[in-house]
Formats: structure tokens, sequence, C-alpha cells
């Protein structure tokens, strides 16, 4: 059996289209939509509506935890907006939209995804077609392995799409129960796992994550969300604890085969 595992895909539908290429089943971790490239300023929805010299200044801002002068920044730049008579959030569904729709579309059958922080869930089913089965708080079958997965990510001061408290987090947690393959979309709560060492600063991970891979023990926790961690791998006791990598970055799926 042989399934490939990506996360972060930011907008990467040309290698998203080839990711299942060899696999039994595809499995994606969740931030599909491209709103801010921290190394390509040019990229994503936020430059094409105030180019890359505003996404640069933000990311500066971002990077330096300026959050307070990021958010000004970015009410300065809806408000010109606004004031065109448009509403931001038409704008940024309808770009969101055209991502999903090019993204769904190169998913392969089977595909198993769980949703990012920056993802938008009540869009999905618009989109997902048949051979993908999205999952949130649940468990499947893959190959004889049970998969559980769990999407979004916790609350942060960069207030995104689609972040929840602890308490709902660690309750989807909780519905997976014991699992072979442990998929979400943040890492546990390790320190190394969470540090971010090019945006220099850690990301938010999950201590009911860490909770449940020492107590339920899976062979596998499976994760992305941090771009460039100081620790791709971390074993804690038998589980291998695995940040699948950077997709819109790499192009190139985390293999698992047994």
């Amino acid at each position: 059996m042989r399934v490939h595992v990506v996360s972060d895909v930011h907008g990467n539908s040309r290698d998203l289209a080839a990711a299942g290429t060899g696999a039994d089943a595809l499995v994606c971790l969740g931030d599909l939509v491209l709103f801010l490239d921290y190394a390509d300023h040019s990229r994503g929805i936020f430059p094409d509506l105030f180019g890359a010299a505003n996404a640069g200044a933000l990311v500066e801002l971002r990077t330096a935890r300026r959050f307070e002068e990021a958010r000004e920044l970015g009410r300065r730049l809806w408000g010109e907006l606004d004031g065109t008579g448009v509403s931001r959030e038409s704008v940024i569904e309808g770009a969101v939209r055209r991502q999903y729709a090019e993204l769904f579309a190169a998913f392969p059958t089977p595909t198993y995804a769980t949703y990012g922080n920056v993802d938008i869930p009540r869009l999905w089913p618009e989109y997902a077609e048949p051979g993908t089965t999205v999952l949130d708080g649940q468990r499947v079958e893959i190959g004889g392995r049970v998969f559980g997965f769990v999407g979004g990510g916790l609350s942060t001061p960069m207030r995104t799409p689609y972040e929840i408290s602890d308490e709902e987090y660690a309750a989807k947690i909780e519905a997976v129960g014991e699992v072979d393959v442990l998929c979400t979309h943040i890492p546990p709560d390790v320190p190394e796992l969470c540090y971010d060492t090019v945006a220099r600063r850690f990301e938010r991970g999950s201590a009911a994550l860490l909770h449940a891979i020492r107590t339920t023990r899976p062979r596998y926790s499976l994760f992305g969300h941090v771009h460039q961690p100081l620790a791709r791998r971390v074993r804690i006791g038998g589980t291998e604890c695995v940040n699948v990598g950077h997709f819109n970055a790499t192009g190139t799926p985390y293999v698992l085969e047994w």
C-alpha cells in the first residue's frame, strides 16, 4: 500500500495534479488557499488586490510580530477598497472560489482531505467531487490502517479563517480516538516542531494532540502548517511525528508505504 500526503498546498495546483501519481490514495492536510506568499510577495489574493509592495510591508510587520500595525495596514487598504463600493467579503470569496475550483479539480481519486487554518470549510462541499472525502474529527480505513483527521488551527493574533478554540479542537481529537495514523493540519505542541525558522516565530501547536499521541500511541502523527520548521521529525514514544512539508514550495508529497 502506498499513500501520498501533502499539506499547505497554497495554490500549487500544477504539482497537486501529479501528487497522487503511483499512489493508492492521496491525503491532503489543508491550506489549499494562497492568500499571501511569505517567500514571493507577488503571489496570492492580497497582492492581487493591493500590490506586491503592500504585501511585502505586511509580511515584514507580521514577521516582526508587530500585529497591531499589520492590522492597521490591512484596515487602511481594505478601507480604500470598501470606498469603491465593493464588498471585501465578496472579493475574497470570489478569489477563494476560483482557487478552489482549480485545486479540487486537481485531486486524484481517492483523496482524503481536511481543512487548514486558512481554508473556508463551508465552501468545500461545492467543490469536493465524489472521489474526494472530507473529514474533520473523523476516521477512515485506508489499506487496512485507520486514519484519523482533525482540521483547522487554534486561535492566534493572525485571525485566519478557520481558527477554533482549544476546547473545540480537543473535542475533535478525542472524537477521533485511537488510530494508526493521526492526520492534522497543525503540529503537536512541541517547540522544535512549531518554530518557523524563516518567519522567526512559534506557530501554535496543540497540547491536546500531544496528549493524544502520548496516550493512544499512533504509528504516525502527520501534519503541516509550519512551513520551515526547526525540526521536521520528532519521535514521541512509539510515534513518528512528521511535518509532511510545505507542498506549495516543494511540490513533493510525503510517502507512506506498508
